[in-house]
C-alpha cells in the first residue's frame, strides 16, 4: 500500500478511536459562572464636570430706578454770541448734551455785548446812511443849508459807486464789530462751568461732557452706576 492509501484508510480510523474515547471520559468540571456587567459608560475620572449658569448681574435702569431720564430736572444754558455765527456749535453741543443725558434741558441765548459797544452800534448805520445821501444828493444839501462843501466831500465825489460801496462795506463790518461779544458761555443749573471769555477758546465735548456730568443732579449718574 502506498502512503496515500494508508492516509485514506487510517484517518477514519483514528476518528473512530477519538470518538469512542470522548464517548466514555469523564466530562471536564465545570467553571464556576461570573456575572459580567457591561463596561460603564462613565469616564474613568470619578469626579463629573458639571456646568453651573451663573446668575446675571442686574444693573438698575431708569425703568427700574423710577428716577427717569439721567437729565431729567437739570438746565444747562448756552449763552453764545449770535453775530460772531457761533450758532453752530452751540447747535453741536446742545445735541451732544441732549443724547448724552437724556432728558435735560438746553436752552440757547444770545449773548450781549456790552452797552457801550451796543449804543455805538446804533449809530453806525445812521452814519452810513448819512454819507450815502450826502454823497448822491451833496450838490442840492450844502447850498440848502448854507455851507461850503468841505474837501471830503469832492474826494467822495470823484468816485461817488466807489465811496458809497466801501461806506456800506465798513459800515456794516464796523456794525456787527460793535455787536460781537466773542462769548460762548455754558452753565450748568445756574453754575458757570465753561467761559470762552476766560479760557479764550471753545470747549471740548468730551471736556463739556465730564464738566456737566459732575454737576448734574440725578445721583444715579454722578455715582457711575
Amino acid at each position: 500500500m502506498d502512503r496515500t492509501q494508508i492516509l485514506l484508510v487510517g484517518l477514519p480510523i483514528f476518528l473512530f478511536f477519538s470518538d469512542v474515547f470522548n464517548l466514555f471520559s469523564p466530562p471536564p468540571p465545570s467553571k464556576p459562572t461570573s456575572h459580567h456587567h457591561p463596561p460603564s459608560t462613565q469616564p474613568n475620572n470619578p469626579q463629573t464636570t458639571t456646568h453651573i449658569q451663573e446668575p446675571l448681574l442686574e444693573f438698575p435702569t431708569q425703568k427700574q430706578s423710577g428716577i427717569g431720564p439721567i437729565g431729567v430736572g437739570n438746565t444747562v444754558n448756552i449763552d453764545f454770541c449770535t453775530s460772531c455765527s457761533y450758532k453752530g456749535n452751540a447747535l453741536t453741543v446742545k445735541n451732544m448734551l441732549e443724547a448724552e443725558f437724556p432728558g435735560i434741558n438746553v436752552v440757547l441765548a444770545n449773548y450781549p455785548a456790552p452797552l457801550p459797544k451796543r449804543l455805538l452800534s446804533k449809530v453806525v448805520p445812521v452814519v452810513q446812511l448819512g454819507l450815502i445821501i450826502t454823497i448822491s444828493a451833496g450838490e442840492q444839501i450844502f447850498p440848502r443849508l448854507g455851507i461850503t462843501p468841505p474837501a471830503w466831500y469832492y474826494s467822495l465825489r470823484a468816485n461817488r459807486f466807489g465811496s458809497m460801496a466801501s461806506i456800506w462795506l465798513l459800515g456794516n463790518f464796523l456794525q456787527s464789530f460793535l455787536q460781537s461779544s466773542g462769548a460762548f458761555e455754558v452753565y450748568c443749573n445756574g453754575d458757570l462751568i465753561f467761559s470762552k471769555l476766560q479760557q479764550k477758546r471753545f470747549p471740548g465735548e468730551i471736556e463739556l461732557r465730564d464738566l456737566v456730568s459732575r454737576r448734574i443732579a440725578n445721583p444715579l449718574y454722578v455715582n457711575g452706576i
